[in-house]
């Protein structure tokens, strides 16, 4: 598995924001973003992932109803293949 770097703010300004982690970098999220809007945010839609939140992983059939809270921390990796 390899970390992602996150070097862009997933921010909308039209709504409220929250401050999360991703990866150690802190970001500023819509508040109630779900996991899905923030992997479409980030560009990692395509990638097989894993995610953790807060310390734990958080299986791919509940990212839709997982949404950020202030202060969330998450880790974010992708597969990477080879042999």
């Amino acid at each position: 598995m390899g970390s992602i770097p996150i070097t862009r703010s997933i921010f909308l300004p039209s709504a409220a924001a929250v401050q999360i982690t991703v990866n150690g970098q802190s970001q500023s999220a819509a508040a109630g973003v779900r996991l899905p809007g923030l992997i479409e945010a980030l560009k990692l839609g395509q990638r097989r992932l894993a995610v953790e939140l807060n310390g734990e992983i958080v299986p791919k059939s509940l990212w839709p109803e997982t949404a950020l809270r202030e202060g969330d921390k998450l880790e974010i990796v992708h597969a990477i293949g080879g042999g």
